[in-house]
């Protein structure tokens, strides 16, 4: 079951992914392609990944763990075979020999946690029965990964999201994070609890579109937005299929973020802490916001108003206020932004996860009558992504 109709309603069941053996499948020369600015020390984002579940556990959150859904799934023989041949099949290995390996490799781990747990870490050469060299084999060393590590499934937000009654699997802006998006595919085609769910988007549509960049507002109002991993394209088929669907949802908020990894989603910059209370980095403040419309005229039109009206008058309350990530200092506000003060994941109207970090921003949200419950981040962080990038929220109250 499915069910999301806000981002504050209370939180009653999320999915994460533990931090495993994929960070430490990462080196100095594949951060670039595998999407880190640094290495995360394993033991350390472990232990703050499990503060972060201890807290959703404290606040009676039911987690589940997206390798455990995996799991269970991969029982059925039929269903691992075809998991294992398409999960190489995107990992780029097109030579029979290496297929043939890895397939046998795969299918004689039996215990099936252990089997989603190799799939997301890798597998190198030197673990393979490489007896009868090839040329490949001979020119690279066995240290080389024959599969790529899969470093970022800890920011469970991004490769699909849930949005109503239903989910969205993203097709993924860098080829290093496509293969994420199989483990929801499977998840929601084949999991006895998830199979029935309503699919808004799919991973092989042609336009890129990640989970960070969509708040669900209210069950009528979407904000997207249109930055270096969501193209607008993507957006406006996603508000075609939500129009003709059953869902109640009349507008979509396109808000237009520079190219930028520092800006890579919406929720990096803006995340809703309370009704009508926002948290937001100040560079949103002067971004062009764009409505498309279920049934006004024009359907899509730039709105000429600033962001507190735009969000006041789509969500129809009295008043919406602002809360400025590290308040009126500019360098503080960068500075927590990159360190994702403005990623918080909003558990109860007026209750929000934070990292610790943060004191600033924390201290300001607090004034402004927000509860905060911190936790560690020091190595959390170093992927670029905060609580809300961490969560995938698969049922909350309505608000």
């Amino acid at each position: 079951m499915i069910h999301v109709t806000s981002e504050i309603g209370t939180l009653k069941k999320v999915l994460l992914h533990r931090p495993g053996a994929e960070l430490l499948n990462l080196t100095p020369a594949t951060l670039h392609e595998l999407l880190f600015d640094d290495i995360p020390y394993l033991e350390v984002a472990r232990k703050e990944h499990d503060a972060f579940s201890k807290i959703l556990h404290a606040e009676r959150v039911e987690v589940v763990y997206l390798e455990d859904l995996v799991a269970e799934i991969l029982k059925d023989d039929t269903i691992k075979d075809r998991f294992i041949r398409q999960f190489i099949k995107e990992a780029d290995i097109h030579t029979k020999r290496y297929t043939d390996m890895l397939i046998d490799y795969l299918k004689d781990i039996d215990d099936t946690k252990k089997l989603v747990f190799k799939m997301m870490a890798g597998v190198s050469a030197k673990e393979l029965d490489n007896s009868a060299f090839s040329l490949y084999d001979l020119i690279n060393d066995d240290s080389k990964m024959i599969i790529a590590p899969l470093p970022n499934l800890y920011f469970t937000r991004d490769p699909f999201f849930t949005l109503f009654d239903g989910v969205a699997i993203d097709h993924m802006y860098s080829k290093t994070r496509a293969r994420e998006t199989i483990f929801a595919e499977y998840i929601f085609k084949y999991h006895k609890d998830y199979c029935d769910t309503v699919h808004y988007y799919d991973r092989d549509l042609p336009f890129m579109i990640e989970g960070g960049d969509v708040l669900v507002l209210n069950e009528e109002v979407l904000a997207i937005g249109t930055s270096q991993r969501t193209e607008p394209d993507a957006i406006e088929l996603l508000a075609d299929r939500l129009f003709s669907s059953k869902s109640k949802v009349k507008e979509i908020l396109a808000i237009h973020i520079p190219n930028t990894r520092s800006y890579m989603h919406l929720d990096t910059i803006c995340t809703q802490v309370d009704k009508g209370k926002f948290l937001v980095h100040p560079l949103l403040l002067d971004l062009a916001v764009y409505r498309i419309s279920k049934d006004k005229d024009p359907r899509i039109m730039k709105l000429d108003k600033d962001l507190r009206t735009i969000l006041k008058e789509a969500l129809r309350l009295d008043d919406v206020t602002l809360i400025r990530c590290g308040g009126s200092d500019l360098l503080t506000a960068f500075r927590e932004q990159w360190n994702d003060a403005s990623n918080t994941l909003c558990i109860k109207p007026g209750v929000v996860i934070c990292y610790e970090r943060n004191v600033v921003t924390n201290k300001i949200l607090q004034e402004h009558g927000i509860k905060v419950l911190t936790i560690p981040s020091s190595e959390l962080s170093r992927g670029r992504g905060g609580p809300r990038c961490m969560s995938m929220p698969l049922i909350r109250e309505d608000v």
